[in-house]
């Protein structure tokens, strides 16, 4: 196991972010660009697609080609060539979609959040396909990554401008709410993207911290990743146990970026666990 992440794609993403490893391709975004990216696992080509909106996150749609997509208006799809808006509840403009997951029934989570992030106007939402969604966290600020343990009895959100990661205990059953407590508050830099492995602990990239932490179901930092960038943004496992990780170079001045020309790459990172698979997203 390496305890260096190594460049796995040079690029200059604004804001990279929401990776997935879908079978022999890696997925993620560009947010304020829009642009959906796919990138070969071996060749490491990519192909990119631009939606004509924010993009917040995706997931791949289990029936057909194609994602869902969190995007600045709400829920979506993205099929054919074309961006489906299926439940756009948020007309303010201050408001948009932010990072987003589906859990092991293929139903999407994923936060909206206020442009300035004015505390207590972020919410977690479920979305299963139809017009509507379920409010199922309020009083949020910026709600970040998330991700569920293997067993599915916790799940995990950060909240970026709180500083903290939060954890519930959860199941799968469709009138189950959520009730988060603080798991960890994060000292330097902001929590950002999380992926979780078989082991129950979170891998945490920590925006402004310039590193990737691995955190214990009791909140215990157990090993920390630097990185040659400073907004180390989310990241998610392959299926060997590799993990990839996004990055982002908005709001680095110039003469900065001197400093960290990797600025909003893709990095990997050779671990000795596996991660909890990420399922695609079923309509329901």
């Amino acid at each position: 196991m390496s305890t260096t992440p190594d460049l796995f794609l040079k690029g200059e993403a604004m804001v990279g972010e929401g990776p997935i490893v879908d079978g022999d391709s890696l997925l993620w975004i560009d947010i304020p660009a829009g642009q959906v990216n796919k990138t070969n696992l071996t060749s490491r080509k990519t192909e990119s697609e631009l939606l004509g909106t924010v993009v917040g996150a995706i997931a791949p749609l289990e029936s057909s080609n194609g994602y869902a997509v969190a995007c600045k208006t709400g829920f979506a799809t993205w099929e054919d060539g074309a961006l489906h808006q299926h439940n756009a509840f948020l007309s303010d403009p201050d408001f948009r979609m932010n990072d987003a997951k589906c859990d092991s029934r293929g139903r999407f989570w994923g936060g909206s959040c206020q442009s300035s992030f004015v505390p207590g106007q972020g919410k977690l939402h479920r979305w299963d396909g139809g017009s509507t969604n379920k409010v199922m966290v309020e009083n949020l600020t910026l709600p970040n990554g998330l991700g569920w343990n293997t067993e599915n009895t916790l799940m995990y959100l950060a909240d970026s401008m709180l500083k903290k990661v939060f954890v519930s205990d959860f199941d799968l059953s469709d009138d189950f709410v959520p009730k988060f407590r603080e798991l960890i508050s994060i000292d330097v830099g902001v929590p950002d993207g999380l992926a979780v492995d078989e082991e129950g602990c979170i891998w945490l990239a920590v925006w402004g911290g310039n590193k990737v932490i691995r955190i214990s179901p009791q909140g215990t930092i157990i090993s920390e990743y630097l990185f040659p960038v400073s907004q180390p943004s989310s990241c998610a496992f392959g299926s060997d146990g590799s993990l990839y990780i996004t990055s982002a170079r908005a709001g680095i001045s110039e003469s900065d970026l001197l400093d960290q020309p990797l600025a909003g790459s893709i990095f990997r990172l050779s671990t000795s666990t596996l991660g909890v698979p990420v399922s695609k997203f079923r309509r329901g």
